[in-house]
């Protein structure tokens, strides 16, 4: 089976860090670029941030530009989003998505995670 599996989700204060992990198994990501997506209740989908196969490119979402830095190691066949300076309008349930046809189309992504929750609350 071809999953994705993110993890690293939690609970955490205003002004804090998380790191959330998105793993494969079944499948290599060396060929794929990864998308970092997420979801508040009664909201859209929204992108966070993308990185290219290679890790060459990076993109983010202009409201965590600054705060958040995707990354990835091959080696190890995962990708990590490292969110600092967390607010609560971050809190959502963040989903991992890879495709082989690049960041510019990563919302149609072929495999897609089943989400981890982070909460942003005092």
């Amino acid at each position: 089976q071809l999953q994705l599996v993110e993890s690293g989700g939690g609970l955490v204060q205003p002004g804090g860090s998380l790191r959330l992990s998105c793993a494969a198994s079944g499948f290599t990501l060396d060929y794929y670029a990864i998308g970092w997506f997420r979801q508040a209740p009664g909201k859209e989908r929204e992108g966070v941030s993308c990185i290219s196969s290679t890790g060459g490119s990076t993109n983010y979402a202009d409201s965590v530009k600054g705060r958040f830095t995707i990354s990835r190691n091959n080696a190890k066949n995962t990708v990590y989003l490292q969110m600092n300076s967390l607010k609560p309008e971050d809190t959502a349930i963040y989903y991992c998505a890879a495709t082989q046809l690049g960041c510019k189309v990563i919302s149609g992504s072929d495999y897609w995670g089943q989400g981890t929750q982070v909460t942003v609350s005092s």
